[in-house]
C-alpha cells in the first residue's frame, strides 16, 4: 500500500511537468530587429539592407534608361548622313550654282543701275551748261538780225560756239512753214491765214532750243490760224 501512495504523489507532479512543456511548445519566442543606424559597440554607421538594395535596383534601372538611350541614339541618323553622299555633294552644287546665279544677277542689275544713273547724271550736267548759254545765244540771234555777225572775228566766235554746242546735241528750234506743236511752240500771237487748213508757225520771235527728246526752252512763235 505504501507504494501505492508514492505513485499517487508523483503523479501529480509529472502531469504538471508535461503541461508546461505542451505550454511552452505552443508559444514562439519574440523577434526583436536592430533597426539602429550605429552599431553600438563599434561607433560605425549601419546601411539598412533595404536600402541598399533600393540603391543597387535605381542603379540598375539607371543603367538600363542609359544603354537604352545609347542604342535609339545609334539608331538616330542625321537628315544630312541619312542623304547618300554623291547626293548631298549634287545638292550643295546646285544650291552653290544658284546662289551664283543670283548674285551674279544682282551685280548686273546694279552695274546697269549705276550706269544709268551715271548716263543721267552726265545729261543733267550738260542740260545745266546749255540751259546757263541760253541767254548768250539770244544775244548772238539778236546781233545776227541787226547785222553784226556778218563778218569779223566776233562772227567766227559765235560759229564755233553754236558748233561746240551742236556737238551735246543742242537743236535750234527756229522753223516757219510747219505745223504747230504745243510741245515745242508756245504761241504768243494768233493771226488769221489764207489758206490754212491748220494752226501753222507764221513768224519765230524766239528761238527754242532741245536736247534730244527733251525740250529746254519753247520758241515763242505767231501762229496763223484757219480763217
Amino acid at each position: 500500500m505504501p507504494h501505492h501512495g508514492n505513485d499517487a504523489e508523483h503523479s501529480p507532479s509529472n502531469n504538471e511537468g508535461k503541461h508546461d512543456e505542451r505550454e511552452g511548445a505552443g508559444q514562439q519566442k519574440p523577434i526583436i530587429r536592430d533597426n539602429r543606424k550605429v552599431d553600438p559597440e563599434t561607433g560605425a554607421a549601419r546601411h539598412a539592407q533595404g536600402s541598399a538594395a533600393d540603391s543597387n535596383a535605381a542603379a540598375a534601372e539607371g543603367d538600363a534608361l542609359s544603354q537604352a538611350e545609347e542604342i535609339l541614339n545609334g539608331m538616330e541618323v542625321p537628315a544630312e548622313e541619312s542623304v547618300a553622299p554623291g547626293a548631298a555633294a549634287e545638292a550643295e552644287a546646285a544650291e552653290l550654282r544658284n546662289d551664283l546665279l543670283r548674285l551674279q544677277a544682282e551685280y548686273v542689275n546694279y552695274r546697269k543701275r549705276v550706269e544709268r544713273d551715271r548716263a543721267v547724271a552726265g545729261e543733267m550736267a550738260v542740260i545745266g551748261v546749255l540751259n546757263s548759254l541760253l541767254p548768250v545765244l539770244d544775244d548772238v540771234d539778236a546781233a545776227r538780225q541787226h547785222g553784226d555777225l556778218v563778218d569779223g572775228p566776233f562772227a567766227a566766235i559765235a560759229a564755233k560756239l553754236e558748233n561746240a554746242l551742236k556737238t551735246y546735241g543742242l537743236e535750234r528750234i527756229a522753223e516757219t512753214g510747219v505745223d504747230f506743236d504745243p510741245t515745242i511752240h508756245e504761241a504768243l500771237i494768233q493771226q488769221p491765214g489764207e489758206d490754212i487748213e491748220v494752226d501753222t508757225v507764221s513768224q519765230v520771235l524766239r528761238s527754242g532750243y532741245r536736247s534730244g527728246d527733251r525740250v529746254l526752252r519753247a520758241a515763242q512763235v505767231i501762229v496763223a490760224v484757219p480763217a
